[in-house]
């Protein structure tokens, strides 16, 4: 079926790729399947053909502006592994770094947070309304 490789393939590649249980794996392709007529599906390779565009756009903004908001957010969650060996061996210590990063965060104005989320999400909302009317490729 070439319609089917066409339509459904590249969706099952990503499924194959993120789901590890294979149950589950197998579920979510026979959805796919009862998809593949329906403007659902549609909507599914829309939204993928858009990631997809995003991050091979030579644009540097466009295609690393979620990926370094993520990098940071890994770099702070990665940063509790060196924390809790030092909790481990120097509980004061780490309490005393874990004080300093709360004091530095919450030193900054409420309002800096807030402007830092409608700047995010007037991106992101321009960057879809662009895509939606066709400026944006």
């Amino acid at each position: 079926m070439p319609i089917f490789d066409a339509i459904i393939g590249p969706i099952v590649s990503i499924i194959d790729k993120v789901v590890p249980d294979p149950a589950t794996r197998d579920r979510a392709k026979l959805e796919l399947i009862k998809l593949e007529g329906s403007q659902e599906l549609e909507a599914i390779q829309a939204r993928l053909a858009a990631i997809v565009a995003e991050a091979n756009s030579p644009d540097p903004w466009t295609s690393r502006a979620r990926p370094s908001f993520l990098y940071i957010m890994y770099v702070m969650i990665l940063w509790s592994l060196p924390m809790g060996v030092i909790a481990a061996f120097r509980p004061a210590t780490a309490q005393s770094i874990a004080a300093g990063m709360n004091a530095y965060l919450n030193g900054f104005p409420d309002s800096l947070y807030a402007l830092f989320g409608t700047g995010y999400l007037g991106y992101t909302v321009a960057r879809q309304w662009g895509k939606t009317v066709g400026t944006d490729k």
